[in-house]
């Protein structure tokens, strides 16, 4: 095995772990806001809907 070919794996195995790590954290970001905005909505309707009975 030639010595620089070593360092280039464990380079090789960083990014991949870097690029797998920025696709999770994007999922998370983007699931958060998804379920931050449904459970808003949610709570909005509910207020609305007490709100009416009180009329």
């Amino acid at each position: 095995m030639l010595p620089g070919l070593s360092i280039n794996k464990r380079a090789q195995s960083i990014i991949e772990y870097v690029m797998l790590f920025i696709i999770v954290a994007t999922a998370v970001t983007v699931t958060y806001k998804y379920v931050y905005r449904s459970m808003n909505a949610r709570l909005k309707q509910v207020q609305e809907e007490l709100s009416y009975k009180r009329k």
